[in-house]
């Protein structure tokens, strides 16, 4: 079915999606692919032998649904091209927006229940941390300003590989993957396991690296992380 046989909305349907990928990660690499267009509220997948595959994103605005509707037709995400498009119907957390909300099944309900509480701990955890951090440096500013690190930046000149900081512990390669491979020369991801929170992405030359760097400098893959990108000192 195309995307223009249903009305456009907040809420797009996503499927052909790869099924060997955790419904967490997958969650995530969605969440990190898809907020680049606006601000998600939420991301529901589920592993049931019906909706395996299949995945649907809420926007906060009908036109941040519609940019990644054209934009991500046929992307590849984890092997596979996914297919858009709106969906058939009202999110819940859009339909308790607007009063229209009418309750599902207790099964569901508790799923959801559990799924919020799963989310807020996240979210608590990643503050806390992202508080440790602050303290650790000396205030409120990031720890890739401090430093070194502000001299790593100032020294490296331009060349094909990025040197990337400032991300959540739980970034894969894969999520990184998506975020860079929709540049032209994305060649690969290399993450150092023993130092969470960096990575480095290869491209083919410097001037494809550097238009990478430009548009997804500061990119929030959540809200306490915006990523701090700079070319890697050789």
């Amino acid at each position: 079915m195309l995307s223009g046989d249903i009305p456009p909305n907040q809420s797009i349907y996503v499927k052909n999606l790869n099924e060997k990928v955790k419904k967490e990660e997958l969650k995530r690499s969605l969440y990190c692919l898809f907020s680049q267009y606006g601000r998600i509220l939420d991301v529901v997948a589920l592993k049931t032998p019906k909706l395996r595959g299949q995945a649907w994103v809420v926007f906060s605005e009908v036109t941040a649904a519609s940019n990644a509707v054209r934009q991500m037709q046929n992307f590849p995400f984890y092997d596979k091209p996914m297919r858009v498009q709106y969906a058939k119907t009202k999110s819940d957390c859009v339909a308790k927006a607007d009063g229209t909300f009418v309750p599902r099944e207790k099964k569901k309900k508790q799923e959801e229940k559990a799924e919020r509480k799963r989310r807020t701990e996240e979210a608590q955890q990643s503050a806390n941390a992202n508080g440790r951090n602050a303290e650790t440096n000396g205030g409120p500013t990031p720890p890739f300003r401090q430093g070194n690190q502000g001299a790593r930046e100032a020294e490296a000149a331009p060349n094909n590989i990025l040197f990337i900081q400032n991300l959540p512990h739980q970034t894969t390669s894969m999520m990184l993957q998506v975020l860079f491979q929709q540049y032209p020369g994305f060649r690969e991801v290399r993450m150092i396991e023993a130092k969470p929170g960096i990575a480095f992405v290869e491209f083919e030359d410097d001037v494809q690296s550097s238009m990478a760097m430009e548009a997804l400098q500061g990119f929030k893959i959540t809200p306490q992380n915006p990523m701090a990108i700079a070319y890697a000192k050789k």
